[in-house]
């Protein structure tokens, strides 16, 4: 069994900037600050983590349980008029190709989709709402289970685990994202890392931060289904190396050899090892 989880925001859909304006907006109301949020970095933090700098902005302060809980339930109040709004406005998009591979994902038995995200729970369905995705998705890990991008993957696994009455070991579980913070969270619980680059991370960090896979979008699903091992390697590739060519050099190298530069990365490596070894 597969688990692939994907994160939310620059990932699946592009909400236009609704939770930021929901958030500043429940700012607002609790502390009279009109551009809390103005400041903060959003990209692959959780909703608990900006809540609590939003507030902190706002109100030269950290906010207590009794002042989170009701700046959370003012923003999940607002959410549903921002993503309407960024709707009419045509600024809520569905990422290129995204609803042709969930189709895909989804028809298979041998796998299970579900969301790894920042979003509170209530407010991922609220922003996915409009973007008929939220059908493909049977359960998640999300921003309210943790501060910790880490253990929202791992509460997806756990819950997914108990669907599926069976046991996932890490190397089962594949996460897409936007950000390095996704990569870097999936490093970190054991599993597999995938990267957008048209999504809201940057994409210095993100080729940084060494996903197995980068690609702009979901246009080309083939370099997804390889990577996910659900359609045959091309010759002389490993699942878990392939990476689509950064230079024409790499380029270059695996459309002569059918083989990634990091093989041999591995090879010489490996090499050196045997080397020392016999040397001493």
């Amino acid at each position: 069994m597969k688990i692939i989880l994907f994160d939310i925001d620059g990932t699946l859909i592009k909400a236009g900037g609704a939770g930021a304006r929901a958030l500043n907006h429940a700012v607002e109301a609790m502390t009279g600050h009109p551009e809390a949020c103005k400041n903060i970095i959003w990209q692959g933090a959780t909703d608990k983590t900006n809540f609590q700098n939003a507030f902190e902005a706002g109100s030269g302060r950290k906010p207590n349980k009794k002042e989170i809980a009701a700046l959370t339930q003012k923003y999940v109040d607002r959410l549903p008029v921002e993503v309407l709004a960024s709707v009419k406005a045509k600024k809520y998009l569905k990422v290129k190709g995204v609803e042709k591979f969930l189709i895909k994902l989804s028809g298979r038995k041998d796998v299970m989709v579900g969301l790894g995200t920042g979003n509170l729970k209530d407010g991922a369905f609220i922003k996915l709402e409009p973007s008929g995705l939220l059908k493909h998705f049977a359960f998640g890990g999300y921003g309210c289970d943790s501060h910790h991008r880490s253990e929202v993957l791992e509460k997806a696994v756990e819950r997914a685990a108990k669907i599926a009455c069976v046991k996932i070991k890490p190397g089962e579980v594949f996460v897409i994202g936007d950000t390095h913070r996704d990569v870097e969270a999936a490093k970190e619980a054991g599993y597999h890392s995938g990267a957008v680059l048209d999504g809201f991370g940057d994409p210095q960090l993100v080729m940084r931060s060494n996903p197995e896979l980068m690609a702009k979008d979901f246009s080309n699903l083939k370099p997804w289904l390889i990577w996910l091992g659900l359609v045959k390697d091309p010759k002389g590739v490993r699942r878990g190396t392939y990476i689509c060519p950064d230079s024409p050099i790499e380029h270059a190298h695996y459309g002569r050899t059918g083989m990634d530069l990091r093989d041999i990365e591995t090879g010489m490596k490996k090499l050196r090892e045997a080397k020392k070894k016999i040397t001493g």
